[in-house]
């Protein structure tokens, strides 16, 4: 599975990441959280490839991963960045169906996966649409599709890395698109999510890591991870930290 070994990035002179030990594993959701500039985009840079670390190694499967290439690596290694742009008139289905693109399923086969992907990502009604007539949630629902379709439909060996992905999206969205996720990981993969919400990762997170200028904080479960001095002293919060009625995750309150 993927995972890092004394992980370091350095933009010029400046170390933005530095001594990150983690490994991903099979069929559970870790969350990164932090402030900004804390690390985090530069970490899932990191985990796939697109930024070459200074010190240290990101390793799939036990292989250094440069050495995984094109669709080999696209069919195990699947990412929704923060910002997704097209320019061009696609249709919907046409843009999901670009996470197809290193398999050679057929036809038919990548119809019912594209169908398949808009449903987990509660996006099926914008089928036949102009991707460039959506609005910026809906966007970011397609290209989830499209990851999601990318890896179908999910299984222990493959990864998915996601940015933000509930940055533009309204509360009910949110929450459908965690659960897409955590099902996504309930089929075997391991997933890593950049989160804001510190309530949206107690809920839908097994593990979490808290990174604070570019390094560790914290890294555990939920309630090892979201308690009141760590979330005070990495973002300056005041928070009362309860259990949730219903679920029993902890539930952060800001004072």
């Amino acid at each position: 599975m993927l995972r890092t070994e004394k992980l370091a990035v350095q933009r010029g002179a400046r170390t933005v990441l530095a001594d990150i030990d983690l490994e991903l594993q099979p069929g559970e959701v870790l969350g990164v959280l932090g402030p900004n500039g804390a690390g985090k985009s530069t970490l899932l840079g990191a985990l796939c490839g697109e930024l070459q670390p200074s010190c240290g190694q990101v390793l799939l499967d036990q292989r250094h991963l440069g050495d995984w290439q094109g669709a080999e690596r696209a069919r195990r290694l699947a990412v929704l960045p923060q910002t997704s742009t097209l320019n061009f008139a696609f249709r919907v289905e046409e843009v999901v169906a670009m996470g197809r693109l290193p398999h050679a399923s057929g036809r038919l086969r990548d119809a019912q996966i594209i169908h398949e992907a808009l449903q987990a990502a509660d996006a099926t009604h914008l089928a036949g649409r102009s991707y460039l007539a959506l609005s910026g949630g809906e966007r970011q629902r397609v290209h989830l599709a499209r990851v999601l379709a990318q890896l179908w439909p999910g299984g222990e060996g493959q990864v998915l890395l996601l940015d933000e992905p509930t940055s533009m999206l309204d509360p009910l969205h949110q929450h459908t698109t965690l659960q897409a996720t955590q099902a996504f990981a309930g089929q075997g993969a391991a997933v890593l999510v950049i989160l804001h919400d510190l309530n949206l990762a107690a809920r839908y997170c097994d593990r979490l890591l808290l990174l604070d200028g570019g390094r560790a904080h914290a890294l555990g479960r939920p309630e090892q991870v979201l308690r009141a001095e760590p979330l005070q002293a990495v973002f300056g919060l005041e928070v009362l930290v309860q259990r949730h009625p219903v679920r029993g995750h902890p539930l952060i309150v800001a004072r």
